[in-house]
């Protein structure tokens, strides 16, 4: 089965953001993804360079950015869905 990548990194950016922590004033997380998902999202700029010995990867100021946007946009409650729409 063929999958969208955009999609994925979307959803992994999104993860991404549900486990971030920030050490020593720069914003990390665990970095248990995809590894080929994780080097597109290095390749985009979103986060620092996966391949290393940490068990997490830094995300950049647009990578926090478009995390919190993707995390947003999959998990978050909608507020008005029992409201109809006026």
């Amino acid at each position: 089965m063929g999958h969208d990548e955009q999609k994925v990194d979307e959803a992994v950016l999104a993860l991404l953001f549900l486990t971030m922590f920030e050490e020593h004033g720069i914003a990390r997380a665990w970095k248990n993804h995809d590894w080929d998902t994780l080097g597109r999202l290095h390749e985009k700029g979103l986060i620092g360079n996966p391949k290393n010995k940490n068990k997490s990867v830094t995300l950049t100021p647009a990578g926090i950015e478009q995390a919190r946007e993707c995390f947003e946009k999959l998990f978050a409650r909608d507020t008005n869905h029992n409201h109809p729409r006026t």
